[in-house]
């Protein structure tokens, strides 16, 4: 019996899902840039993107933290955000998906939020330092996961009980806060562990 699709339209994800990925690949690329530049260039000097001892990328890129897998962390980013931007548009241009995909989909939203939230502790409490292009990518992956989710339960992937979907749909509006919420708890760590918020300040203005 094939799998039957989910009706729901999500067209504010499907715009969310491009704009996220558009700016995912770029803060990838930009990273990826500076991981060659440097390889081709060791005496370059410090990168672009090095504003301070706390604000930089240098230290990262540089860690075994930003080579997990073998290779620069910024690769896993170039490749993996052409997945949101190719959802996005597929719905957009009328695409319904069967419930597996939206797991498989989910899956790696998840891997994405879960890898994020692993690199936020050990830039915060292992290298000491914030790498600009890195929270940009910490800045859209965090929506872009509470927003599949709650899509997950409001569209029917979960389950297709009408409680289940209702408590999806009344999330549905909450997920701004939650990102804000989030995004206030990891500069919250990040002022009482490294004093950054007056060093981010300094770059903004």
């Amino acid at each position: 019996m094939p799998q039957r699709t989910i009706d729901t339209r999500p067209n504010a994800l499907a715009v969310w899902l491009v704009i996220a990925g558009v700016i995912g690949w770029v803060a990838a690329f930009a990273l990826t840039v500076e991981k060659f530049h440097a390889l081709a260039n060791p005496d370059a000097g410090p990168a672009s993107c090095d504003f301070s001892v706390v604000v930089q990328c240098t230290e990262n890129l540089n860690s075994p933290q930003g080579s997990v897998f073998g290779f620069p962390n910024p690769i896993l980013g170039l490749t993996g955000w052409v997945a949101p931007i190719v959802v996005g548009m597929a719905i957009l241009a009328g695409a319904r998906f069967a419930r597996w995909f939206w797991w498989a989909f989910a899956a790696g939203i998840t891997f994405a939020f879960g890898f994020v939230v692993w690199l936020i502790g050990q830039s915060i409490y292992i290298l000491g330092t914030l790498c600009p292009w890195c929270m940009v990518t910490w800045l859209v992956t965090i929506p872009t996961f509470f927003a599949v989710m709650v899509h997950l339960l409001r569209s029917g992937v979960v389950s297709r009980a009408p409680r289940v979907r209702a408590i999806g749909a009344a999330l549905k509006p909450w997920v701004p806060l939650m990102t804000v919420l989030t995004y206030a708890l990891v500069l919250l760590l990040a002022q009482l562990r490294l004093d950054a918020i007056p060093q981010l300040l300094d770059i903004i203005f």
